[in-house]
């Protein structure tokens, strides 16, 4: 993770990343690191202005100096163009005054991520994705093949721990 470093959170909706957004972004804040916080807007169509309850409007309540969402084709810090991709997001933020910048979504990219499973089911991300540092579950793996850390749900504080010492020490 050279200059800016990028980590993502991935998994299905309602998986819990928004949830665990917010946590790293106030651990982060908590130990002096201004946060700018992606997300990906996966639901088809243009994402809706700012609105109290969206994601990115969540991630600056809980202390991101920058906050963007894409979808469609539209980015909010509105700019549009046909098409954005999360490396020219990314550029535009490595310019920002921000220490890290966290990604919500964008699964196949190949920054560090951690991996939200809402169940079993969904372990087949496991295979399909790269760069996973770490995998948080609701329910026991059925795989005990696992080389990254892995967390349980109610484990997420010590998630959230591990991962404010692993961007340390990158």
């Amino acid at each position: 993770m050279a200059g800016k470093k990028i980590f993502q959170i991935v998994g299905f909706q309602n998986s819990g990343k928004t949830t665990l957004m917010k946590k790293l972004i106030e651990a982060c804040k908590d130990k002096g690191l201004a946060v700018g916080t992606i997300k990906h807007h996966g639901h088809g169509g243009p994402p809706e202005r700012l609105v109290i309850n969206k994601d990115s409007e969540q991630h600056r309540l809980a202390g991101a100096k920058i906050t963007a969402v894409e979808g469609a084709g539209t980015l909010h810090i509105e700019a549009i163009k046909d098409q954005w991709e999360l490396e020219n997001i990314i550029e535009i933020y490595r310019r920002l005054p921000i220490d890290i910048i966290l990604v919500e979504g964008y699964k196949k990219m190949n920054y560090p991520k951690v991996v939200l499973l809402r169940n079993v089911q969904d372990e087949f991300l496991l295979e399909e994705l790269t760069n996973i540092t770490a995998v948080i579950s609701r329910e026991p793996l059925r795989s005990d093949r696992l080389s990254v850390p892995f967390f349980e749900t109610v484990e997420t504080e010590d998630f959230v721990q591990w991962f404010i010492k692993k961007i340390n020490e990158d």
